[in-house]
């Protein structure tokens, strides 16, 4: 028997309504001691919540002697590497968030490209202000990780005729289209005309767009972040919005959440949305689903499924 625990009722309740064969599943915060009937050597499995748990809720993980996998709801993993016990298999939600994120992708996009930010705020003057500008359509669009979340956005941008230039770590053909290495990315930044960046934070990434990326960009290019705050260099980017030179839309920054007295708030050229790529009424039911695969993998002997570091066998 598999005992896993959980805290939210759209994840607990369909496992309990429709269990799955040799799983039980308990509610617990993370936040919160066990409840008093749970002994925590029966937890196996632990699904962290959407909500922030903090450091402190991680560190009950070490109660429970016989933990084998935690289950993160987000994609991003980066946050839980140094708060999950070594011995712990940590697997992350891939999948979950690649509709959310990539609809949101498309509307910064789009609210740029079209002037869409510019006429709410006319709207909000009275303001009657048309302008010409730049399509969506044949604009060229890097893709800067192409990963699950990455290739959603591809797809999405396909319908919009676009030409999507997809970056991953190493060159491949992938969904019938090249995906570019990122060693050709400095060859590539001066023929784009907007870039959307959704690759993990790694040490590799941390401040991957940075001075010298950013001038490498044709005057007016668009740079949409939808990964982590820390990929972008915020003081580069705010030299380029001052400037005038580039336009960008975030969906995170750094620091986040962004202090209200931070410069970034009145940057010229600039849209900020409140890191809600994921934050949606979809994303409880695709995560429960998830989880259900997951632990009917784990139930059938075949062991977790989106690892991304693994623990002791399970």
């Amino acid at each position: 028997m598999i005992t896993v625990a959980a805290a939210h009722p759209e994840i607990v309740d369909p496992l309990t309504d429709d269990p799955v064969d040799g799983v039980r599943v308990v509610t617990w915060h993370m936040g919160e001691p066990l409840p008093a009937d749970v002994d925590p050597a029966d937890i196996d499995v632990v699904v962290v919540p959407h909500y922030y748990v903090g450091a402190n809720g991680f560190a009950r993980l070490t109660e429970l002697p016989n933990l084998k996998v935690v289950q993160l709801p987000s994609a991003g993993y980066e946050y839980a590497l140094d708060l999950v016990p070594p011995h712990v298999t940590l697997c992350n939600g891939r999948g979950v968030h690649d509709a959310g994120t990539a609809e949101l992708a498309l509307g910064l996009l789009l609210s740029m490209q079209r002037g869409i930010v510019d006429a709410t705020r006319a709207m909000a003057e009275h303001r009657w202000a048309p302008q010409l500008r730049s399509s969506l359509a044949d604009r060229r669009v890097m893709v800067l990780g192409y990963g699950s979340v990455g290739s959603a956005i591809a797809h999405r941008l396909d319908a919009f005729e676009v030409d999507v230039v997809p970056v991953a770590t190493t060159a491949r053909e992938a969904d019938g289209r090249h995906v570019h290495g990122i060693d050709e990315v400095p060859g590539l930044l001066p023929t784009l005309d907007a870039v959307v960046i959704i690759v993990p934070l790694t040490e590799q990434t941390d401040g991957l767009v940075d001075a010298a990326f950013l001038a490498a960009l044709p005057d007016g290019a668009l740079v949409v972040n939808m990964a982590r705050g820390k990929v972008v260099d915020t003081d580069a980017l705010l030299a380029e919005l001052t400037s005038g030179r580039l336009r960008a839309a975030l969906d995170v920054t750094d620091p986040e959440p962004l202090p209200a007295d931070h410069p970034l708030w009145d940057a010229p050229n600039l849209v900020i949305t409140p890191h809600v790529g994921g934050f949606t009424d979809a994303t409880h039911p695709r995560f429960a689903a998830l989880l259900r695969r997951q632990l009917t993998s784990m139930a059938s002997g075949a062991g977790p499924i989106n690892v991304v570091r693994a623990g002791t066998p399970f």
